[in-house]
């Protein structure tokens, strides 16, 4: 699985202009499922973006989590995480796994999220969305499982 985690002031998601999710303080996590990832996946991953230190403390340097601040999260599920740009400039998707497959693995790294004590708003899965967001930083992570 792979993930961008923006570090935001607010942001939130919208499907044909209504609001489907929004968060405060924390981060917006855009999630992209491969076809070798599993639930186990997911569950490494919510545990690394709910401890990544990317939340200054009082010095000013990143050693505070999300789950330290007490932050939200706004989950947004993004195949095009997955694109091949490798060869060409049409980027292939091939390696993304199919939405039968990624919807339950997005759908776990947020159980994982909330599970841990997060409070957690999601996107709507395979929804065209606009996503808005106030970058804290800028603050941006890609995450690799």
């Amino acid at each position: 699985m792979r993930a961008v985690v923006q570090r935001v002031s607010r942001a939130a998601v919208r499907v044909d202009g209504e609001v489907v999710g929004a968060c405060g303080p924390g981060l917006l996590v855009l999630v992209g499922a491969g076809h070798e990832d599993t639930s186990d996946t997911a569950e490494r991953l919510a545990g690394k973006i709910a401890r990544l230190r990317i939340f200054p403390d009082d010095a000013g340097r990143f050693d505070r989590s999300l789950l330290d601040t007490g932050g939200e999260a706004l989950v947004v599920s993004q195949f095009t995480l997955l694109a091949d740009t490798r060869k060409g400039n049409r980027p292939s998707f091939t390696g993304a796994a199919a939405p039968e497959e990624a919807e339950p693995l997005v759908a776990r790294v947020v159980d994982s999220l909330r599970a841990e004590g997060i409070r957690v708003e999601v996107g709507r899965f395979g929804a065209m969305m606009e996503v808005e967001l106030v970058n804290d930083g800028p603050v941006t992570i890609v995450l690799d499982t």
